[in-house]
């Protein structure tokens, strides 16, 4: 927006504090490159248009806003002669992106020194070359740092969630590999018992009507149902009373095993009626190795579809099979984190979710995402972890209004209020010295709000901690990598 052009004085100029030590041959140069502007009431600049002025205000009030989500949040507003805006950031060149960043607007008839940007950079690079390098030092170091760090964080996630991940898969692995163990020595020992039966005067019949109990054995231990522990004791002590009354050998061993695969004693009354006493015990413990193996293919079929649960979840946080930008469920975002970071969650801290699976889908970079969620729910266990390691991590899904809500909630000790306004800024942290970079809220931050134009909130009172992430629901074009926007 272009102002009422006015006459420049180099006076007026040099009364302000930024020009105060300037010569007056540099005033005039200042007052001959650039020149005065009057504004009314309304914006000056947008953010994220080209940089192509520097803005110092000689007289008025000014308001400057960034933009977080659809929204225009202010951030200064003051009538303080002096005050100045804009290309701040000429003299770096096209080494930065020069976009303004911010919306600058004015509330009264106010005046303006306006210098190009060019020119500002020019007279910089004259008047203050050992400024601009320091200048150019600390900007680009701190960058340089951030970037760094950012990658140290990223680092130190994937090592917490490739260290979660292994112990998530040893349990399965270990499980697997004993029960195979186990079931080689059981079918050995089924095969001697059935070669002792093969062996025996036993006729055809006798023999068919033991595979046909083993038969039916092996289905009613696919449908054995759950059992309570009290139920499960009360029918072990019918079995080995059963047993010992036939004079079976070890019934109080064999019993736990039937009752888990779902037999009772009329069950093995029907065993008992097909076959003749003197083979019985021989039956049954044939009948036993037939229940132990089935038992354990059952054990590492479960092992091993946990480990491919495992596995998938691990391809659904990293989205190493999916493309960078797509429409996503949150949920199942958010169910791959929380499993990921279960091994760090730990058993002394609940978990409770709280979605609401109506909501629809939302344009996304997922595996970013995945990067917030593992940030807001680490600093919640730690949180929970400083005051005794025991809480509850409420993870709720919701619409609201036209963003969908995703709200992590921790009954740690809260947020202190005087900090709450520095918790998003880079290098800030409450963690210990080697527990925190001070990143995680501010590489959040940038994924939310520059990269899904969504919001990034806390709300915080002592057992009450809401970090609330607000997606878009309609696509937004893809933006720039993000250390593009660092």
């Amino acid at each position: 927006m272009s102002g009422q052009p006015m006459p420049c004085s180099p006076a007026e100029i040099g009364s302000l504090f930024l020009f105060e030590k300037l010569s007056d041959e540099q005033l005039g140069q200042l007052c001959a490159a650039g020149r005065v502007e009057r504004f009314e009431p309304g914006p000056v600049y947008a953010e994220g248009e080209p940089a192509t002025c520097f803005y110092v205000m000689c007289e008025g009030t000014v308001v400057l806003s960034r933009r977080v989500g659809g929204d225009d949040v202010e951030v200064s507003r003051t009538s303080q002669r002096g005050v100045y805006a804009g290309s701040m950031q000429a003299f770096l060149g096209d080494r930065v992106r020069q976009v303004y960043n911010n919306s600058l607007r004015v509330t009264e008839p106010s005046r303006f020194f306006v210098l190009p940007a060019e020119m500002f950079s020019a007279f910089m690079q004259e008047w203050f070359p050992m400024a601009v390098h320091l200048l150019e030092g600390l900007f680009f170091g701190s960058k340089n740092a951030q970037r760094a760090i950012g990658q140290r964080e990223r680092l130190l996630a994937l090592g917490s969630l490739s260290a979660g991940l292994t112990h998530e898969l040893n349990n399965p692995a270990a499980a697997a590999v004993r029960a195979t163990a186990t079931l080689r020595e059981r079918v050995g020992k089924m095969r001697h018992k059935l070669a002792l039966i093969a062996q025996g005067s036993y006729s055809p019949e006798v023999i068919a009507n033991l595979i046909d109990i083993q038969e039916r054995t092996a289905e009613r231990v696919a449908k054995a149902p759950a059992l309570s522990p009290l139920e499960a004791s009360d029918r072990e002590d019918v079995l080995s009373d059963w047993l010992d009354d036939h004079d079976i050998p070890d019934g109080w061993r064999i019993a736990p095993t039937f009752v888990q695969a779902g037999l009772d004693a009329d069950w093995l009354d029907q065993v008992a009626a097909a076959v003749d006493e003197e083979i019985l015990p021989s039956a049954i413990g044939w009948l036993n190795y037939t229940v132990e193996t089935e038992l354990l293919m059952d054990e590492i079929n479960d092992s091993t579809n946990r480990i491919s649960h495992l596995v998938d979840a691990a391809k659904q946080y990293s989205q190493l099979d999916r493309a960078p930008y797509q429409v996503a469920d949150v949920h199942e975002l958010l169910d791959s984190t929380l499993l990921m970071l279960s091994g760090k969650i730990g058993r002394r801290i609940k978990v409770v979710k709280e979605y609401d699976r109506t909501v629809p889908r939302v344009p996304a970079y997922p595996a970013e995402l995945n990067q917030v969620w593992t940030n807001l729910i680490d600093n919640a266990v730690h949180a929970m972890n400083s005051t005794g390691g025991e809480g509850t991590l409420t993870v709720r899904t919701a619409l609201d209004h036209d963003r969908l809500l995703v709200e992590f909630r921790d009954t740690g000790p809260g947020v202190p209020r005087e900090i709450r306004d520095r918790i998003f800024d880079p290098f800030f942290t409450t963690k210990p010295v080697g527990e925190g970079t001070g990143l995680g809220l501010d590489i959040s931050w940038r994924i939310v709000v520059n990269k899904h134009h969504g919001s990034l909130q806390v709300e915080s009172e002592p057992g009450d901690t809401r970090f609330q992430v607000l997606l878009p629901l309609t696509a937004a074009e893809p933006e720039a990598s993000l250390e593009e926007t660092e």
